[in-house]
């Protein structure tokens, strides 16, 4: 008998079952684990809520917003037109008359005096408007500064209007403030209430408390929907921006409060409890027992299929191959795996496969770089010594010429064709033929003009600050030209300025924010010279300035002569080249490669 029910009981020590029994156990703490979370869930479903209704609070107050700061834009945008015609209160109304023309959002635009009396608004009458009365401008007497308000009835505009107030100043004076009103109605049919948000009303009020619109109807009230004996003020100081409370109907409702613009307008969203009860993530006590048992049953599928030593030390073996070789093993093809399944091994001989290839054509390809390297920089080799033969020439032909205006065209000549080959000379010898040095660029070309040009024992005294900047070969030829040219009206036009003890000449290249160079070379004056020159270097800086697409300004400060160049700085790449690795995961303690 017990050996009948010791051969029942067989099938207890296949691996199948012991897998299940092992799971099972493990299983068990998860099953007991997710009861828990389920109630935790439902808190992370309400907090998901709150998050929502904010969300859609803001996009339901993001055309109010943009129209209130569209306003106050507009205010800044008119107070320097008001100022230079408040003398003339014609110009000013016409001013703000054709700005409401223009535009279709605002009824009114004036400039409101600290008096209240405004003789400069688009209301077109040709006597003075009187703002004494009006609650706007009381509210903003009470607290200068910028504000946004309503009113039932504006002085001009006979109808619900919000008013943009920005106060408007001279030398910290203030003189009173730029007016511009939206209609109440424009604003409302701004907030974008989308499908599903039935009951959801939206109501703005500015920093001071005061309603701005309101989305009621003729059977809700603003109180309606307004939290109960609550001040909106106070609103603005909980530390809770989504909350439960009583509605001014008795009714419980969900509030949510974001800033449409910040410091200045806030949007209040009124739910109603259908609308913020989505009816997600509702775990009833099935879910609570359908959830371990499914993850009960798949955890045994898969423990049934997957067997540890069929598969995935395979796929260990072959994972550290593939990691070897994405760190750059390039020595030879990782072999092929002989002892695993048929499927693995035809992963394997396909890996192995593609290593081979990609060696060889990681092979064939640094051969055709390299090829095509040497070539590029003989060219510029090349380019490099005809230019320096072509200004040998131009030497030797000037020391046979007498006249002396000859002999400068000349060695302005022979001095722009040896920039040209000291920049031909840097970019054959760089590492990176896309990246040039320029700051060593430009400091070579100007020390091979000055020992040719400034005759030894002279009092011309020489000042650089050049930097390192990295740029392609495209703009560094331009920048190197035009600081030849530069240069030379530099040493060409250096005197000796009052005070100073000689003349002297300034060259600096920064880069006082990434992606932005400045060139400078200054160069002092003799206010009593008065020569001029041909003009040709100027014209060569402006077509230079021209292909940097940069902005340059001359002019006299402090005894001094200034060009200034600005231009956008296009990098090249100077860093080793490497290869990029990414692993498929990463490396763990212990694991072996």
């Amino acid at each position: 008998m017990l050996r009948r029910i010791s051969d029942r009981l067989d099938f207890t020590r296949k691996l199948g079952f012991r897998l299940g029994a092992l799971l099972s156990v493990a299983i068990l703490p998860l099953g007991l684990i997710s009861l828990i979370q389920n109630f935790n869930l439902v808190r992370e479903a309400e907090r998901g809520v709150e998050l929502a209704l904010l969300g859609r609070t803001s996009s339901a107050a993001a055309g109010e917003r943009a129209l209130l700061q569209s306003a106050l834009g507009s205010a800044d945008a008119l107070g320097p037109a008001v100022l230079d015609s408040l003398d003339r209160p014609g110009v000013c109304a016409d001013l703000m008359r054709n700005f409401i023309e223009r535009s279709a959002t605002y009824v009114f635009a004036g400039f409101v005096p600290l008096d209240g009396i405004s003789t400069c608004n688009s209301s077109g009458r040709s006597d003075p408007v009187d703002f004494t009365g009006s609650e706007g401008y009381q509210r903003f007497m009470a607290e200068p500064g910028t504000l946004v308000t309503s009113l039932d009835s504006g002085p001009v505009i006979q109808r619900p209007i919000v008013v943009v107030m920005q106060p408007l100043y001279r030398n910290r004076e203030m003189l009173g403030y730029i007016s511009l009103s939206l209609t109440t109605e424009l604003l409302r049919s701004t907030h974008n209430l989308t499908f599903g948000t039935d009951g959801a009303r939206i109501v703005s009020f500015n920093h001071r408390g005061e309603i701005l619109t309101s989305d009621t109807d003729a059977q809700t009230s603003t109180e309606d929907i307004l939290p109960r004996n609550m001040n909106l003020v106070d609103l603005l100081s909980r530390s809770e921006t989504t909350f439960k409370a009583r509605a001014g109907n008795g009714q419980t409702r969900m509030f949510t409060v974001v800033p449409a613009v910040p410091g200045l307008v806030y949007a209040l969203g009124s739910w109603s409890p259908k609308t913020a009860s989505v009816g997600l993530f509702q775990i009833s006590r099935l879910g609570a027992v359908t959830i371990p048992m499914a993850l009960w049953i798949v955890s045994l599928a898969v423990a049934y299929f997957a067997v540890f030593r069929m598969v995935l030390r395979h796929i260990t073996v072959l994972r550290g191959q593939m990691r070897r070789f994405a760190i750059g093993n390039r020595s030879e093809p990782p072999p092929v795996l002989s002892d695993a399944p048929a499927e693995i091994c035809d992963v394997s001989q396909t890996f192995h496969n593609m290593a081979r290839i990609l060696i060889r054509d990681e092979e064939q390809m640094e051969e055709a770089v390299a090829e095509k390297t040497v070539l590029l920089k003989e060219v510029h080799h090349r380019v490099k010594n005809n230019l320096q033969l072509i200004a040998s020439i131009i030497n030797m032909q000037s020391r046979v010429i007498d006249d002396p205006d000859a002999r400068r065209v000349l060695r302005s000549v022979q001095d722009r064709v040896a920039a040209l080959a000291t920049i031909y000379r840097n970019l054959y010898q760089a590492e990176h033929l896309d990246a040039v040095e320029a700051g060593q660029l430009i400091r070579d070309i100007i020390n091979q003009m000055v020992s040719a040009s400034v005759p030894p024992g002279g009092n011309l005294r020489i000042q650089m600050n050049i930097e390192t900047l990295i740029l392609l070969p495209d703009q560094a030829v331009p920048l190197s030209l035009l600081a030849t040219e530069a240069f030379t009206n530099a040493l060409k036009y250096a005197g000796t300025s009052s005070g100073e003890e000689g003349p002297w000449v300034r060259i600096s290249l920064t880069s006082p924010e990434p992606g932005r160079g400045v060139l400078e070379i200054a160069n002092s004056i003799d206010q009593t010279d008065q020569s001029g020159g041909t003009g040709l270097g100027s014209q060569l800086i402006e077509a230079f300035t021209t292909q940097l697409e940069g902005q340059s300004t001359t002019g006299i400060r402090d005894n001094s002569f200034v060009l200034r160049l600005e231009f956008a700085v296009e990098s090249g790449n100077m860093t080793p080249e490497g290869r990029n690795v990414v692993l498929t995961s990463a490396a763990r303690a212990g694991a072996r490669h």
